[in-house]
């Protein structure tokens, strides 16, 4: 007789987790109508493509709570995937990173209430997973503004608005310290919402007017012609398809909404025994955006370059600003620890990631051979000619010169993202990539710095405190101290700084991400480097965020100065840039980047950039290496 064992709480059966995991994997391709939809189960944030779905991993006992939070990221993917439209989403979006934020919040919000509003167990679960995520954020105790998410209060409203539902009793503090601000400038706003749920073009051009309305971007009232081109008989065209073309977005929209009900009535009936699981230990912030794929690399619009060259951006103060060797901000025996904390949670990586470094090493090398011309009349004195001489002494053809190589001295620096979105499965990934190409490149005569930027509080710390003491004076600019971080100089070989790498695994060391000023810090310190060859590789997951200097700012002030950075840059420094996303889009910052959904994927394309910079010099003329030399 078998048996199996409980846990309080209502737990489900611990014999095994594939039933829980075949069946919310089910659930999730027949709602989102994507049957051949990869569905993976891990530790990491949970995360969405058009190809695959990556869920939270069921724990051994999961309960009741654990299930109905897991179900709850499944539905809202398969709701995102069924009923939302990336291109229009992307074509109607603001510029700003707090007016995007908005924007994408409330689109979710819109998702999920279709899901809601239809089936009312895709509603319980997916306020069950509400209710985990900010429980998870501690936004209980919170009294201040600058400590609750607007895009999360507004995101809130605009759910109670479509479903009824109240706000998750974990968020109720964001909502309250937002509401009477938010309905007062935008009340009439939210009731639009409601009319245009099924219309997602239509309820697009609702969130920039409620943006317009709360002044949360400078282009946030549309063009009415934004989005058609041409003359006024192309408009009356159109006009007259529009009827046609609503009737078929309404019968897909239908068929969309009755197979996912269908779907949740299946796994309603096997429920009893499955449902969904849980967080476990999934970070504090949960993606509700679309990851979005590698894609090619596009330039900033030039309004956005020419707005960022007027801004003014200042800090209120550097007296509390630091830049710290890794060393100095732990002892010696926690750097230790620390580092052997990383190896083990490296060692199913690190294998994947030596053998791309290793081909990247090979690409180097092969572009540093060394290659001769022979049987010249003078040069170099060739050995392996000499047999020539005693045959025929009148053979002159007995010298060699070598070649000129296009392989330069190089310098290569890594700017890894320390804030607190990167904790977990993503930093970790960082600093093992980090350390493996830092080797690498040390043995193609390549040297390495390894940098990272976050602040050295939440909040705002000290310099929060100065403005607030000094009366909150207005436009403060930015509003935090600064930590930037030195784990590996150019010129410090690789096994001194190894341990270095170990501090990124420290707990509460992540925390806000000032990028602009990060990037301009690395790229000084590069500008004063001797090599001919400079390059700056920057690793991040996301725009630029402190929340206190955001809170008494522009919503898009540290965004702008970031791009006005990047763009300068990019147009007038001998120095190459190059950036890689984690989960976030960051080709829409530089010109010459790429995005990845899973940090897994981050050695490839590390290493594949790395080879294609240096590649892209191969055969260009440049200094050279050997000195003619007269025969005697």
């Amino acid at each position: 007789m078998t048996t199996t064992n409980r846990r309080p709480g209502n737990n489900v059966p611990s014999k095994t987790t594939e039933p829980i995991k075949q069946a919310v994997a089910g659930a999730l391709r027949g709602i989102a109508g994507v049957r051949d939809l990869e569905v993976t189960f891990s530790v990491d944030r949970p995360a969405l493509t058009e190809e695959r779905a990556r869920l939270p991993e069921p724990p051994r006992n999961p309960t009741e709570s654990d299930i109905a939070v897991m179900r709850g990221h499944a539905d809202a993917m398969a709701l995102r995937l069924a009923v939302h439209d990336k291109k229009v989403h992307q074509k109607l979006a603001p510029e700003g990173a707090a007016a995007r934020a908005v924007y994408d919040a409330v689109e979710q919000a819109r998702v999920e209430a279709i899901g809601s509003r239809r089936m009312s167990g895709v509603g319980d679960n997916l306020s069950a997973m509400l209710e985990d995520r900010y429980h998870r954020g501690s936004y209980e105790e919170i009294t201040d503004r600058a400590d609750a998410p607007v895009e999360d209060a507004i995101s809130l409203m605009v759910r109670e608005r479509l479903t009824g539902l109240p706000p998750p009793k974990a968020a109720e503090k964001i909502v309250s310290l937002w509401r009477d601000s938010i309905e007062a400038k935008a009340g009439k706003n939210l009731d639009r919402f409601l009319t245009n749920i099924g219309d997602q073009p239509a309820f697009a051009r609702n969130i920039r007017e409620l943006l317009a309305a709360l002044d949360m971007a400078d282009d946030a009232n549309l063009d009415p012609d934004e989005s058609d081109e041409g003359s006024e008989d192309q408009a009356e065209g159109e006009e007259e398809n529009s009827d046609g073309e609503a009737e078929q977005r309404a019968d897909t929209e239908q068929a969309r909404i009755d197979a996912m009900e269908a779907a949740s009535d299946d796994m309603e009936e096997g429920s009893t025994e499955v449902e969904d699981a849980p967080s476990g230990d999934l970070p504090e912030e949960s993606e509700s955006s679309d990851a979005e794929e590698a894609g090619a690399a596009r330039n900033p619009p030039q309004s956005a370059i020419d707005e960022a060259r007027t801004i003014a951006y200042k800090a209120y103060t550097t007296r509390f600003d630091e830049i710290v060797a890794a060393e100095e901000l732990c002892d010696s025996d926690e750097l230790t620890r620390l580092r052997a904390y990383l190896d083990k949670q490296i060692a199913n990586v690190q294998g994947v990631v030596a053998r791309l470094a290793n081909r990247l090493q090979r690409r180097l090398l092969a572009q540093q051979n060394r290659a001769w011309e022979f049987d010249l009349e003078e040069g170099i004195l060739d050995p392996a000619r000499l047999p020539r001489v005693i045959i025929d002494p009148f053979q002159p053809l007995s010298f060699k010169f070598e070649k000129d190589t296009d392989f330069r001295d190089t310098v290569v620096t890594l700017l890894i993202d320390n804030s607190g979105s990167m904790r977990g499965r993503p930093i970790t990934v960082a600093a093992t990539c980090a350390d493996i190409l830092a080797r690498t490149l040390e043995r193609c005569a390549v040297k390495v710095e390894i940098l990272g930027f976050t602040t050295r509080a939440w909040k705002g710390g000290q310099s929060r405190e100065a403005w607030l003491q000094a009366g909150k004076p207005p436009g403060p600019g930015r509003l935090n101290d600064l930590r930037h971080i030195i784990y590996k100089s150019a010129d410090a070989p690789w096994r001194r700084a190894r341990r270095n790498l170990g501090l990124m695994m420290r707990e509460g060391l992540l925390k806000e991400n000032i990028d602009g000023e990060a990037l301009d810090w690395a790229h000084k310190r590069l500008l004063g480097r001797p090599e001919q060859r400079r390059i700056l590789m920057v690793i991040s997951d996301g725009a630029p965020v402190d929340d206190s200097t955001l809170s008494v700012n522009p919503g898009n002030y540290l965004e702008r100065h970031l791009r006005a950075v990047i763009e300068e840059i990019e147009t007038r420094s001998p120095v190459e840039l190059i950036a890689i996303g984690i989960g976030h889009d960051v080709t829409r910052y530089y010109r010459r980047a790429v995005t990845i959904v899973d940090a897994e994927e981050l050695g490839g394309v590390m290493t594949d950039k790395l080879a294609e910079l240096f590649e892209e010099s191969h055969g260009q003329p440049q200094r050279r290496t050997g000195q003619r030399r007269r025969a005697g």
